[in-house]
């Protein structure tokens, strides 16, 4: 199955992360999220159409169609 296949998958939802356009499985939470984009920092912050998701909220937080995520992880540094 390409890429274009994959957003004609029964099940399947389009989101913009980070200005980009992903397609994620129905039911796909923010934490599951954040485990496909490879972000295992606790130092992170997600926005979903334009409010931030508590992190205790990621778990319970589904993605919809056409939502609009921004994902930013902090680092340190001096």
């Amino acid at each position: 199955m390409s890429n274009s296949d994959s957003f004609a998958t029964v099940g399947s939802i389009r989101v913009r992360v980070n200005g980009d356009a992903r397609s994620f499985p129905a039911g796909t939470s923010i934490s599951a999220l954040l485990g496909v984009l490879g972000v295992s920092t606790p130092r992170v912050a997600v926005e979903r159409n334009r409010a931030i998701v508590p992190k205790a909220a990621y778990e319970s937080t589904f993605l919809e169609e056409n939502d609009e995520l921004e994902v930013v992880e902090f680092v340190g540094g001096g």
